[in-house]
C-alpha cells in the first residue's frame, strides 16, 4: 500500500469520526512530507530507522508508513476501518443518487483543508460536482471571505476546473442572513456565483415574528439556491435549542421561490428535524442533502442526510443534488 494514500486515508476517517483537527493534521503533515522526498530516500530511511529525524514524521506515523511500506495495510488504519462500519442504516438509494453536495468549506475560511483536496475527496466518493461554499465576511470567526478574497478564490476554482475536468467545482458561498434578512455580499458577487446558501448564524434566539421575516425575506431574495440549516440547532457535544420561526409560511416561501431547503448532514446539526423535514415535504419544497464538509472526510457524512429523507418520504427526484452540474445549474437560472 502506498505509505502517502495510507497516511492520507486514515486523515479522512478521522475526519468522518469527527476527530480533533490537530491530530488529523498530523497525518495530512506526514503525507506531505513523504511525498516531498526523492525517489529512494523514503526506503533508505525505513531501513537505517530515521523516518522519524524527518519533520512532521512522529512515532505513529513512521510506523504507519513503515507498515504500507512494506506492502500491507497499517494496522492504525484497519481499526479505524473497522470501527467505522456503515454510518447507518438507511438511505443507500438515495445516496447512491447524489451526484454531489451544495456545501461544503475549505481552508480558505473555516475548513481545514485546501480545495483540491476537498475536491479530490469527493470525486473519490462517486461525486461528478461540488459547490464550494465558503462563509461571507461578517463572520469574522469563521475567516469569512471579503470580496477580493471571494474574487480570487474564483481564480483559483477556475484554474483547478481544468484540471480536474470532467469532475466541476461549482463557484459559491454560504452567505450569512443579517439580522434585516439582508445577504452579507455585494449583489454583484453574488449573481456571478454558482450556488448561495444562506444561513442564520447570529442572534439564534430571536423572538418568532422577528426570525420569520428575516427568513423570510432571505429566502425572497432571487441569488438564494438553499436555506441552510434553518433552525440553527445543535443536537450533539453541546446542544442548542431551534431557533424559534413559523415553518409553514417560511417552507411556502421555499416553495414559492424554488428555493431548496437544506438537509444538513452534520451529525451536530441534522436540521431541520424529522417533523419539519416532512412539512416542508408536504408543502412542496425542494431538498439539498449536503455534508457542510469542513474537511475531505466529512464528505462522507452526506448518508445522515440521506437516511433523515428516506424516513420522511423524500424522493429523489425532490432533492436538488441528484441532478447533474448542467441540470443544477439550469433549474436555477430558470428560477430567475
Amino acid at each position: 500500500m502506498d505509505p502517502v494514500a495510507a497516511l492520507k486515508q486514515i486523515a479522512l476517517f478521522l475526519e468522518r469520526a469527527g476527530e480533533h483537527t490537530q491530530k488529523v493534521r498530523a497525518f495530512r503533515r506526514a503525507a506531505a512530507t513523504v511525498a516531498a522526498l526523492p525517489g529512494g530516500e523514503l526506503d533508505l530511511r525505513i531501513d537505517t530507522g530515521t523516518l522519524r529525524n524527518l519533520p512532521g514524521i512522529g512515532d505513529t506515523t513512521a510506523t504507519v508508513i513503515a507498515e504500507a511500506a512494506a506492502g500491507g495495510e497499517p494496522a492504525y488504519l484497519t481499526r479505524l476501518v473497522e470501527a467505522a462500519g456503515k454510518p447507518v442504516a438507511g438511505g443507500a438509494e438515495l445516496r447512491a443518487a447524489l451526484r454531489g453536495d451544495c456545501h461544503t468549506h475549505s481552508d480558505w475560511s473555516d475548513g481545514g483543508s485546501p480545495i483540491r483536496e476537498m475536491a479530490e475527496a469527493a470525486i473519490s466518493l462517486g461525486h461528478e460536482w461540488i459547490a464550494l461554499t465558503d462563509h461571507s465576511p461578517r463572520l469574522r470567526i469563521a475567516n469569512g471571505l471579503s470580496a477580493d478574497r471571494l474574487e480570487r478564490q474564483l481564480e483559483e476554482v477556475a484554474e483547478l476546473n481544468v484540471e480536474l475536468a470532467p469532475f466541476l467545482i461549482l463557484t459559491g458561498i454560504e452567505v450569512d442572513i443579517l439580522l434585516d434578512g439582508a445577504l452579507d455580499q455585494s449583489e454583484d458577487l453574488l449573481s456571478r456565483l454558482d450556488v448561495v446558501v444562506a444561513s442564520v448564524h447570529s442572534k439564534l434566539r430571536m423572538p418568532e415574528p422577528e426570525m420569520t421575516e428575516r427568513l423570510l425575506t432571505a429566502v425572497a431574495n432571487p441569488h438564494v439556491d438553499v436555506l441552510g440549516h434553518c433552525t440553527g440547532r445543535l443536537v450533539t457535544k453541546k446542544p442548542r435549542p431551534e431557533s424559534e420561526f413559523d415553518a409553514h409560511a417560511v417552507f411556502s416561501a421555499c416553495a414559492e421561490h424554488g428555493v431548496a431547503v437544506e438537509i444538513n448532514a452534520r451529525p451536530e446539526r441534522l436540521d431541520p428535524p424529522r417533523r419539519l423535514l416532512t412539512l416542508a415535504k408536504d408543502l412542496g419544497c425542494t431538498f439539498a442533502i449536503n455534508s457542510d464538509a469542513h474537511a475531505p472526510g466529512q464528505l462522507d457524512w452526506q448518508p445522515y442526510g440521506c437516511e433523515r429523507a428516506e424516513e420522511c418520504g423524500i424522493s429523489p427526484d425532490q432533492v436538488i443534488n441528484t441532478r447533474t452540474a448542467d441540470a443544477l445549474l439550469a433549474g436555477i437560472a430558470a428560477r430567475n
